[in-house]
């Protein structure tokens, strides 16, 4: 099961954390917003499909056609964990290579969008200082490492628990007996 889980994690690890890289270094902010929501997420779901492809060849291939409920989600939850590595990897080295400041340009885009909006006086005061703190805990590489774990990760969960419920029973697409 490690074996499983180390090369289906890498395999969705360099799925989701390659574009990132990529898309970071070259695109910068010329992807932002709505646009960079869809691809990320887009990416990440693609890459963690090999949770499913996982779950399921170890049920066929190596456990004769069954899986419970809690190994299944055992084994997605741990490719979740090693691709979300790799996320984090990945996004630790478009920050070293294009020196951007995420959380500067975060923090410009977010009150430039209140201001938008109208808000003023004492609700700006504490936004502007929301993000001060939001720069300042960014700043930390713990906070940073664990703040983009917790983009990818829950939706590893997500796929962990639907590939789990859905690959349990034996009769949802069975293996094919040649």
């Amino acid at each position: 099961m490690f074996k499983s889980i180390a090369v289906f994690g890498a395999i969705a690890g360099l799925i989701v954390g390659i574009p990132l890289f990529l898309i970071t270094t070259f695109a910068g902010k010329d992807i932002g917003g709505g646009l960079g929501l869809l691809v990320g997420y887009t990416t990440m779901l693609v890459a963690l499909s090999f949770v499913f492809v996982a779950v399921k060849r170890r049920r066929d291939a190596d456990l004769g056609g069954v899986i419970g409920f809690w190994p299944a989600l055992g084994l997605g939850l741990g490719i979740s964990v090693v691709a979300g590595i790799f996320y984090v990897v990945a996004w630790e080295a478009a920050l070293a290579v294009t020196h951007m400041d995420f959380a500067g340009e975060y923090a410009r885009a977010t009150i430039a969008q209140a201001q938008a909006k109208g808000i003023s006086g004492e609700a700006m005061e504490q936004l502007r200082a929301q993000m001060d703190q939001f720069k300042a805990q960014y700043a930390n590489p713990l906070y940073r490492v664990a703040e983009t774990f917790a983009e990818i990760f829950p939706v590893g969960v997500i796929v962990s628990i639907i590939s789990a419920a859905l690959l349990c029973n034996r009769r949802f697409l069975p293996a094919r007996r040649t």
